[in-house]
């Protein structure tokens, strides 16, 4: 189990969930999880507790300042999430980085991130390239007009996950932005999951969920988390 803590944040403290393997983060991979829509929920929590228990310290950062949706609310997340101050949300992001490289004395680390998450995942990445090594995005969406990365920026490896029935972030829209990244000579690499809906990893929704493309996508983003923060 892990626990919330506060960090620094640009001269203010930021919030968010940690975890740690059992011996303890120092000189552990680190690895930042960024929320899906609802918020800093149980699932998020468990996914930092599943990563400890792979051996990575992980910190979820709460983009919500305490605020969560429930699940039966799409709506309401939808307006939380666009009513996110961009800003805030990449000081918050990258004051995690920096307490995540003093926690565990790395340089580098990386970025995991569902829905709204993995857009972020990807701004966070090209925002802080001299940190981030490694950026998994499953079924990323920068629905903000603002936050678009410069991809140019990239330094980090990525491994995406994308749903072959998702109307959010469609193969057709990862096909797109994989050509763009091997465009621009950076390491990319899309794992399309057949027949599974947009979250299919959320546990917490039966309605979507699908443990064998969840059991996929988490065995091929801890090796790749491993590999690269080695």
């Amino acid at each position: 189990m892990g626990e919330r803590i506060e960090f620094p944040n640009d001269g203010i403290s930021g919030h968010g969930y940690l975890a740690e393997p059992p011996g303890g983060g120092a000189d552990s991979p680190g690895v930042i999880v960024i929320q899906e829509w609802w918020g800093l929920v149980p699932h998020i929590e468990r996914t930092c507790d599943r990563l400890a228990d792979e051996g990575f310290t992980a910190l979820a950062v709460d983009l919500y300042g305490g605020t969560t949706v429930p699940l039966a609310e799409p709506d309401a997340a939808a307006k939380e999430m666009m009513a996110l101050e961009l800003g805030a949300a990449g000081r918050s992001l990258s004051g995690a980085v920096d307490e995540l490289r003093r926690r565990t004395g790395r340089d580098h680390i990386g970025v995991l991130g569902f829905c709204m998450g993995g857009g972020l995942a990807l701004v966070l990445a090209c925002q802080r390239p001299d940190a981030v090594a490694a950026v998994v995005p499953a079924y990323g969406v920068i629905p903000w007009p603002d936050a678009q990365p410069d991809y140019a920026a990239l330094s980090a490896a990525v491994l995406g996950h994308v749903a072959e029935n998702d109307d959010f972030f469609t193969p057709a829209a990862a096909d797109e932005l994989r050509a763009k990244l091997e465009g621009l000579g950076k390491s990319v690499e899309f794992h399309l999951y057949p027949g599974v809906d947009h979250a299919f990893f959320n546990d917490d929704r039966s309605e979507v969920y699908d443990k064998d493309a969840a059991d996929q996508l988490w065995e091929r983003s801890v090796g790749f988390l491993r590999e690269q923060l080695s």
